[in-house]
Formats: structure tokens, sequence, C-alpha cells
């Protein structure tokens, strides 16, 4: 096994997810009305169409498709295939509205030592591939060393205070 380096490259976070489109309108309505992004304004300076949205922390840039022809047309859900993740408060509230918008879906889970995730996965207008779930529940567990962490902000928040408390308490 390599030796492991930590963060070489200094990464803080990630900034965006870059789609290629077949219909960019279609994209930005998609985005914004089913999955909740924002657009923001994005460079004059670039000559090709696109637009770029923002939400939980991250973007999503869609750009316009040169050759629609070459855009693999995707159909069949596959939780295996590649895709990007967001957490949900209510998997089953999620599940509601995408039978209400008459989004296609595709209902999965994982359990790991008792804990239990919900997932749905669903095309956008383009197949590439979201998953809604509540991933959350599933703490981030290290390898090697370290300490279990979660994948949301509010408790990792709570998981930091905890070892700090902790290592107040084991420096006492």
């Amino acid at each position: 096994m390599k030796e492991i380096v930590g963060n070489p490259l200094h990464l803080t976070s990630l900034n965006h997810v870059s789609l290629i489109c077949r219909s960019v309108e279609e994209s930005i309505d998609f985005y914004q009305n089913v999955l909740g992004f924002v657009p923001i304004r994005r460079p004059g300076s670039f000559d090709f169409d696109g637009a770029w949205l923002f939400g939980f922390g991250i973007g999503i840039h869609l750009l316009q498709s040169e050759d629609l022809e070459k855009l693999p047309k995707k159909t069949e859900i596959n939780p295996k295939d590649n895709h990007i993740s967001f957490q949900c408060e209510s998997v089953r509230a999620v599940e509601k509205k995408l039978k209400e918008m008459e989004i296609k879906y595709k209902r999965a889970g994982v359990e790991e030592g008792g804990i239990h995730v919900d997932q749905l996965f669903f095309h956008d207008p383009d197949g590439f591939m979201i998953e809604i779930c509540d991933c959350d529940n599933l703490p981030v567990v290290p390898l090697v060393g370290g300490m279990a962490r979660s994948c949301s902000r509010v408790n990792l928040q709570i998981l930091q205070q905890q070892q700090q408390q902790q290592l107040r308490v084991a420096q006492q």
C-alpha cells in the first residue's frame, strides 16, 4: 500500500460539476425547478452556449453540446452508473414529489452495521444520473486511523465538538 500523504494539493471543496447538454434551457429548468439550483451569472468571455447554476455549496455548469448525435442516450436507471448524490431531509417526501412530477426513478438502499440508507436514482434531461439519499445516516469511517465522521456539516460540527471535548479530557 502506498504511503498516505493527506491533502497534497491542498484542496478545500468541490467547486462545480460540468455537464454537456442537448438543451441548456431544458437542463436549466430541471436543475432549477426539480433540484432547486439557482441560475447565476456566467463570465461573458465564453464563446459557447451554457449556463451556471449554484446550490447546496456547489455549482452546476451546463454546456451546450456541439454535436447532439455524439451524446449518449441513457434510458435505463442504473445506480452503479456515474452520478452525483444529494442528501435530503426526507426520502419519502422526495419520492412523493418525483411521482407528482412524473419523473421515472429507481429506489435502492444500503445497510451497514444496522444503519439503513434510502436512495432514489433518476436522470436529468440528458441522462446524467442523480441520486437523492439520506446518506447522512451512514458515518464516514477512514480505512486507516482517524475518527468516524458524518457527511453533513451539522453532524460534522457536532463530531468535531465531541472530538475536541475528548481531547480536552485526555489532556487533563
